[in-house]
């Protein structure tokens, strides 16, 4: 080879490199952390499923489509909200996480929008359930994605009592999120001429519910609403068999329960249950296709309207910073977010209101019996769909500060 061609050789390389080096200038980092229970009564329904799911709406996104590299980071916040922010200050002061999804735990996740509001980052929640998220508790910072107390009570509640059971007792877990759904739920019930006969509160995660059904027995009412979640309503429902209630004339009402409880519990036990979700499996072909390459993952389980959640936000968060093309200011993230409609395969179109509560569907289901389930999995059938316009709070009664008008 000549020097001149040695010379064109060497510049063709100093090119390639030189472009090499500003298309990795180009590309941007995004940082994103799972923050759940991964270990104990609410993992089965958030938990490793939702970085399954954040993981699976990262590569269908194809980041490097679009100039950006996404990195996941999880943590378990053992349901403690210190524990919860701690993590998340961790985050984001040191590791540099521009969002956190899931949350899992009403508390935990009060606390930890509260920091984001504070350190101006990204907060999308999916599994905390509280109202007050998207009422006065709401932030420029925060968007609460698949369901909330409001939801849940304004579709089960209000079936319950509309079908005759007028008079109810409550087994509440005692932390922001049973509270919450207690308070809307009686919010409902007295809407609807019920009556709330009494209520005893129980510790999160506890294993023997004898004393809380038996004061329910005592209470005579029609319908014990459970207002807890997870591992503490599974076990719930499994005494209040070996208590008789059913046998007694009382209605159990499982005010949230998810697709996982009723995996755990069987259809022997949990059938004719009547719950709300605002997702489920085996409703479509996007949904089928999404649970396929989830349970790959997650074998013998099926995805909750939670992982659901997760997907849904972080397909929405990282269309909104390719849009942007910067996540670095919090707030103007989520106003982006706000601004533009919300499309993606699980919950198909939607839209984000001021108050950061995410609009779609809601759907009242009832457990099939053994005999009527056709395949693992066919749990559910449809009693009845409400409608995205009516399935949350109207916007202006949750006294959110950001709503101005």
């Amino acid at each position: 080879m000549t020097i001149a061609g040695r010379a064109a050789v060497l510049a063709a390389v100093a090119l390639i490199c030189a472009a090499t080096a500003t298309a990795r200038a180009q590309e941007r980092t995004v940082n994103i952390g799972v923050l759940s229970d991964m270990s104990s009564l609410f993992s089965e329904n958030s938990g490793p499923g939702s970085l399954v799911a954040a993981r699976l709406a990262v590569e269908d996104f194809n980041p490097a489509a679009h100039g950006l590299k996404v990195e996941i980071v999880s943590a378990d916040h053992q349901n403690k909200a210190d524990i919860g922010a701690n993590i998340a200050r961790q985050w984001f002061d040191v590791d540099h996480v521009d969002a956190i999804v899931d949350m899992a735990t009403s508390s935990v996740a009060l606390a930890v929008s509260e920091l984001a509001r504070e350190k101006n980052k990204v907060l999308l929640v999916s599994a905390a359930a509280t109202s007050d998220l998207t009422g006065q508790k709401c932030s420029p910072n925060t968007i609460h994605w698949s369901y909330d107390t409001w939801m849940l009570a304004h579709s089960t509640g209000k079936a319950m009592v509309t079908t005759g059971g007028d008079t109810w007792f409550f087994i509440t877990a005692d932390y922001a999120f049973g509270q919450a759904l207690e308070r809307d739920t009686t919010a409902v019930i007295l809407a609807n001429g019920g009556k709330v006969l009494g209520s005893v509160r129980h510790p999160i995660n506890v294993n023997d519910f004898s004393s809380f059904l038996l004061q329910a027995q005592a209470s005579k009412a029609k319908v014990v609403g459970l207002a807890n979640a997870g591992g503490d309503t599974v076990n719930a429902i499994k005494q209040s068999a070996e208590f008789g209630l059913s046998k007694g004339g009382q209605q159990l009402a499982g005010l949230l329960v998810f697709i996982a409880d009723v995996n755990a519990l069987g259809l022997e036990a949990a059938q004719g249950l009547v719950l709300t979700a605002s997702w489920y499996w085996d409703m479509t072909d996007g949904n089928r296709a999404f649970t396929e390459r989830w349970r790959a993952e997650r074998p013998g389980r099926f995805p909750t309207m939670v992982h659901a959640g997760v997907y849904s936000s972080v397909i929405h968060y990282l269309k909104t910073v390719a849009a942007l093309k910067s996540d670095a200011d919090g707030r103007t993230v989520i106003a982006k977010m706000k601004e533009m409609p919300t499309e993606d395969p699980l919950f198909g179109k939607g839209f984000i209101r001021a108050d950061g509560r995410k609009i779609h569907d809601a759907y009242l289901f009832e457990v099939k019996r053994p005999d009527e389930s056709r395949y693992p999995g066919d749990y559910y059938k449809l009693r009845a769909t409400v409608p995205a316009a009516e399935a949350f709070r109207p916007l202006k009664n949750g006294g959110c500060p950001l709503v101005t008008d």
